[in-house]
């Protein structure tokens, strides 16, 4: 019997993206997997969506917020109700390729690993794909991942069975970032970085993700409320998170 991974998803007013995010899981040829939906308090028909998928296939779960609470709390819910021995994410406007967790999860077992993730190419707003692709560093160590978060969140995934569960922070951002330093604390190893490109993440205009410059403070809470630095450290790393952005991190970004 395949292990089972559950694909952890929020989603809030995404009725233009979820259908084609639903059925790229759908699509993969890994079929032992649950796709745990945690709708935040969604305003437009993303659940009624969600509600028309679940008719069709009974592995896709849909949890409802009363009220918008934030992406931590959507992706904790899901997490609760997982039963998955791997824990992977994916949001409600990205796209994972049908070999995503085939890959993956064949990986994880064969290298015994407890945290891995991989290279993914961007599209923009309509899916068009715009030929850049974000390489993964095949071994990330905490060191690493603690001046910038190298792990993009549609791609990683951890093994809950030698980790436990793994939650969100309660901060407004970089919740996934704090999830991947959390996760490769409690692994004492590295993340193991899949080289193939195996997910496509949107990179929608205006968005705050695609402004990293402008995460500034939140950066700096994650050393200091997050990992409790105090301010001098918290500043000290806050200056090498902003060295590894300009400097290293377009090592690790190409045109394809």
């Amino acid at each position: 019997m395949k292990e089972l991974v559950s694909i952890i998803t929020p989603s809030y007013n995404a009725e233009i993206y979820i259908a084609q995010t639903i059925e790229s899981v759908m699509r993969q040829s890994y079929a032992n997997w649950e796709m745990l939906i945690s709708d935040d308090g969604s305003t437009d028909q993303t659940a009624a969506i969600v509600e028309d998928y679940q008719k069709k296939d009974q592995r896709i779960k849909l949890f409802k917020l009363k009220q918008n609470s934030g992406v931590a709390v959507a992706r904790n819910l899901s997490i609760k109700h997982a039963k998955g021995r791997f824990i992977a994410f994916l949001d409600a406007d990205d796209l994972w390729y049908p070999e995503k967790l085939t890959v993956q999860v064949d990986v994880m077992l064969k290298k015994k690993l407890s945290v891995s993730f991989s290279s993914y190419r961007q599209m923009n707003e309509n899916g068009e794909d715009i030929k850049v692709q974000v390489n993964a560093i095949e071994h990330l160590y905490f060191s690493k991942l603690l001046k910038n978060n190298y792990i993009g969140n549609l791609t990683g995934m951890y093994d809950a069975k030698r980790l436990g569960k793994i939650y969100n922070p309660d901060l407004k951002k970089r919740q996934d970032w704090c999830l991947w330093l959390e996760a490769l604390r409690l692994s004492d190893s590295f993340a193991y970085g899949i080289q193939e490109p195996l997910a496509k993440y949107r990179v929608r205009e205006n968005s705050i993700s695609s402004h990293k410059i402008h995460l500034l403070k939140y950066n700096f809470q994650v050393y200091h409320k997050f990992l409790k630095y105090n301010v001098l450290k918290s500043s000290v790393y806050l200056i090498q998170f902003l060295k590894e952005y300009f400097f290293e991190r377009p090592k690790y970004i190409s045109n394809v």
